[in-house]
């Protein structure tokens, strides 16, 4: 049974800073992409950042050179530093991991940012 456990939401002044993080539990769970999505309340979830085993990232645009995503493999915790934050970062985030041909995806931390 795998499980997402997030911690690291709250709520910060509007160029404030948050660390999120995200550790995936189960003995043989190893991931391949992990990341962060976030659903401000009347959208749609969004990919907010992903990063694979190897490494490689990709950002939304609209968090390039704020946001900062990371991963330790060998605890299998992804990580958000977020930075310069915006009200407009106003979510709940959520994390997932992916396994193919599974997705599993954590319960969501709330992040609000005050102007």
């Amino acid at each position: 049974q795998v499980q997402l456990v997030e911690s690291g939401g709250g709520l910060v002044q509007a160029g404030g800073s948050l660390r999120l993080s995200c550790a995936a539990s189960g003995s043989t769970f190893s991931p391949n992409r992990m990341g962060w999505y976030r659903q401000a309340p009347g959208t749609k979830r969004e990919l907010v950042a992903a990063i694979n085993s190897g490494g490689n990232t990709n950002y939304a645009d609209s968090v390039k050179g704020r946001f900062t995503i990371s991963r330790d493999n060998d605890k299998n915790t992804v990580y958000l530093q977020m930075n310069s934050l915006k009200s407009e970062d106003t979510a709940v985030y959520y994390c997932y991991a992916e396994a193919v041909p599974f997705v599993y995806w954590g319960q969501g931390t709330q992040v609000t940012v005050s102007s």
